[in-house]
This record gives structure tokens, C-alpha cells and sequence, in this order.
């Protein structure tokens, strides 16, 4: 993988645990809920880090049918 993955930990509504956002350099912004037990915040990221390894955001399905097809729930139920 030779994008860069800049990760940050910041306050989110208790619904979200994170998301991540690809910039126009071709970088990833992973944005983690700092709210979160450390445990949940690893399983958090590595959520979102097998979403650019699939390149999911090349893809133009929503967000939604892309957890359905991984038969998991969204980051923010887990």
C-alpha cells in the first residue's frame, strides 16, 4: 500500500466510532472517537484500514451496501 494513512484522535458523538476520508493527494485521514477503550479503538482502525486495503472508496457504492456485502455492521454500531 502506498498511500499515506494519517490517523487522529479526536471527540465524536457517541454513535461513531470512525471514519476515514480520502484527501485529494491520495492520502487517508482515519479519524478515531478518543471516547473509546483502547481495545475499541484498535478494532476501530483496523476496520477502517481493511476499507483502503479493499479500496472501497474507489468504489461507487454507499457506505452502507458496502458493510452489507462484508456482512458486517457499520464502524459506529460494532
Amino acid at each position: 500500500m502506498k498511500e499515506n494513512i494519517f490517523i487522529r484522535k479526536i471527540p465524536l458523538p457517541c454513535g461513531v466510532r470512525a471514519f476515514t476520508v480520502p484527501d485529494e493527494q491520495g492520502d487517508y485521514n482515519i479519524y478515531i472517537n478518543d471516547r473509546l477503550t483502547l481495545e475499541q479503538q484498535y478494532r476501530s482502525l483496523s476496520h477502517e484500514v481493511s476499507h483502503i486495503e479493499r479500496e472501497d472508496f474507489l468504489k461507487e457504492s454507499d457506505a452502507l451496501v458496502i458493510e452489507a456485502g462484508r456482512g458486517m455492521k457499520k464502524t459506529g454500531d460494532q
